[in-house]
């Protein structure tokens, strides 16, 4: 077919269009004209809020992500080091309900100002047996710390923020949980965190929505106890609930969108 004089972008006389509205290879010659043409159009990108992304002929290229809930490298632990020399006194004891430690030495005689922040730094590993021996031994020394426990409460504080910003889901879970047992492990430990909010409420912030929203299914997670949001939100009312009366206020500058448990 010859080229046609100009109508418009298709390069056909009106009476040419109107003569011919009939003709199949007349729309065959228009659709192949608008494939070349869509083939020859050629997007170009660049960056937002430059004069080139006004222009017609570019888009903006999609902001890369932010990699905020990505998992972070965590260094190796003094917990790992002090394990592995032998510095602990403890063992792995097969049970038949699981295994436990088997501590060499009664835990109400052993130093909590060397001993518990090792095994909360301990908290960031996930590899057995250095998980199992933090997270029980954190456990433990809780458990029967009593009057020792608020003293230590500072040297604490880094340990638990290198761990929850590890993003890593188990890491994070063991925190929480640990964190729910520490503000009721001995009097005035809850009222003690309230000036560290700072430090460890930000990432709590970040993840009180982390829920699995399965539709009509049912989530496991929540009988494990392995939910970070329901488990953020947990921590948090053991925190006003044990924290005194300045714990509410607190909470609620770092979690905005914190309802209290208390006075509602």
């Amino acid at each position: 077919m010859a080229v046609l004089p100009s109508f418009h972008r298709y390069n056909i006389p009106l009476s040419y269009y109107e003569a011919n509205s009939n003709n199949p290879e007349f729309y065959c010659y228009k659709y192949k004209t608008d494939e070349n043409e869509r083939e020859k159009r050629k997007w170009r990108y660049t960056e937002g809020f430059t004069t080139q992304s006004r222009l017609p002929m570019y888009k903006v290229k999609r902001p890369n992500a932010s990699g905020v809930f990505h998992e972070r490298e965590v260094q190796a632990t003094h917990f790992r080091k002090f394990y592995e020399r032998g510095d602990f006194p403890i063992a792995l004891e097969h049970d038949t309900k699981g295994n436990k430690i088997a501590w060499k030495v009664e835990i109400e005689k052993l130093d909590y100002h060397h001993y518990l922040p090792l095994f909360f730094d301990g908290l960031c590993e996930t590899q057995h047996p250095y998980e199992f021996f933090a997270r029980q031994g954190v456990h433990d020394m809780l458990e029967h710390g009593g009057s020792k426990i608020l003293p230590v409460i500072p040297q604490l504080i880094i340990p638990i923020k290198v761990a929850l910003n590890s993003r890593n889901k188990q890491v994070v879970c063991t925190t929480l949980k640990v964190l729910q047992h520490l503000v009721v492990s001995a009097d005035l430990v809850g009222e003690a965190l309230v000036p560290y909010y700072r430090q460890i409420l930000p990432i709590l912030n970040l993840m009180k929505d982390l829920n699995l929203n399965t539709g009509d299914g049912i989530d496991y997670s929540q009988q494990k106890r392995e939910n970070v949001g329901d488990l953020v939100y947990e921590t948090l009312e053991a925190f006003e609930t044990h924290g005194g009366e300045d714990a509410f206020i607190n909470i609620k500058y770092m979690i905005p969108t914190y309802e209290s448990c208390v006075l509602n």
